[in-house]
């Protein structure tokens, strides 16, 4: 029987250095378990590896701890923005609130100063709220939220804290229209406060003036121009303008004058109906001659004024000493 053992394989040279590195790995971690349990030196060597290793560590973190600061800085920069947004609205808001309140004092004094007008004066007056304006140069007007159902008539007078303002000229049901001192159509008889020389005042358009005045008239600027009381239109001593400027007119031979009116036309919600039964003028009687119209109530207080300071044909010159 032929035999089929051949000759010995030898060994390859890679696996016998495989083989004496395992077991130099084996007698290096018996000896580190030896040394552990014996001497307790292990400790202090992993101690020092592990500070050897936190500057790796803290490299590898990196990167994760910068994404979570710029995920928490984004979280913060939107609260922020969230908040500044709310106090910006709360902001406003109380902007608003508090303007209101200081509207509200602003009415509060203006109706404490209207009342008291009332009440220094001794007439009876009617509170009556602004409805609509319209200060067109040719046309000054106020509406007010009151008419006939209030009692309130043509010819009543219409003033505010500071002074006159105008005269009803039309009355509705439910409103009524005031003809302010401004309007081209308006003429008022004053008197100046100082020494009482009468005056007619007119509008004109924007403000109030003087004309055709007399050279030796003794007025000058700064005096107070007060209600006449004339023509029945107006009660007197009412402040109507103070005088700001005098000038010649164009012939030399007569003043015109610029006036500040004394009653705030351009702002205030509220007037004052002056309802004594003096202060309110008898109605006119039509000419013949005009169609019937009816004379409005402001123009019919400066002819009133006017036609008082004249004179009949027959009766004696009067003396000048008023400088009229």
């Amino acid at each position: 029987m032929p035999s089929f053992t051949g000759s010995p394989v030898a060994a390859r040279p890679g696996e016998t250095a495989n083989t004496l590195r395992l077991l130099g790995y084996l007698a290096l971690s018996v000896i580190l378990i030896v040394l552990d349990t014996q001497a307790g030196g292990l400790p202090r060597f992993r101690a020092q590896a592990e500070r050897l290793a936190e500057p790796v560590w803290a490299i590898a973190a990196l990167p994760g701890r910068l994404a979570m600061r710029m995920q928490e800085g984004l979280a913060s920069r939107s609260q922020l923005l969230r908040e500044n947004r709310d106090l910006r609205n709360e902001l406003l808001i109380a902007n608003a609130r508090l303007i209101r309140l200081h509207t509200a004092a602003l009415d509060n004094a203006q109706l404490r100063e209207l009342l008291g007008v009332g009440e220094r004066s001794g007439m009876d007056v009617q509170l009556v709220h602004i409805l609509d304006i319209d200060l067109a140069p040719s046309r000054q007007r106020l509406i007010l939220d009151a008419g006939k159902r209030d009692d309130v008539r043509v010819g009543q007078p219409v003033v505010d804290a500071g002074g006159l303002m105008g005269q009803v000229i039309s009355v509705t049901p439910m409103y009524s229209t005031v003809l302010l001192l401004t309007d081209p159509d308006h003429a008022v008889p004053v008197t100046v406060a100082r020494n009482g020389v009468r005056l007619i005042v007119y509008g004109n358009g924007s403000s109030l003036e003087l004309r055709d005045v007399p050279m030796n008239t003794d007025v000058r600027v700064g005096d107070s121009l007060i209600t006449s009381g004339l023509g029945g239109g107006f009660p007197p001593g009412f402040p109507v303008a103070t005088v700001t400027e005098l000038r010649p007119d164009d012939s030399q031979a007569f003043l015109v004058g610029d006036l500040a009116p004394a009653a705030h036309l351009d702002r205030g919600r509220d007037v004052l109906l002056l309802r004594a039964e003096d202060a309110i003028p008898s109605p006119a009687v039509a000419a013949p001659d005009e169609d019937d119209a009816p004379v409005p109530a402001a123009c019919r207080s400066a002819h009133a004024a006017t036609d008082a300071s004249v004179p009949p044909a027959d009766a004696p010159a009067a003396p000048r000493g008023d400088g009229r």
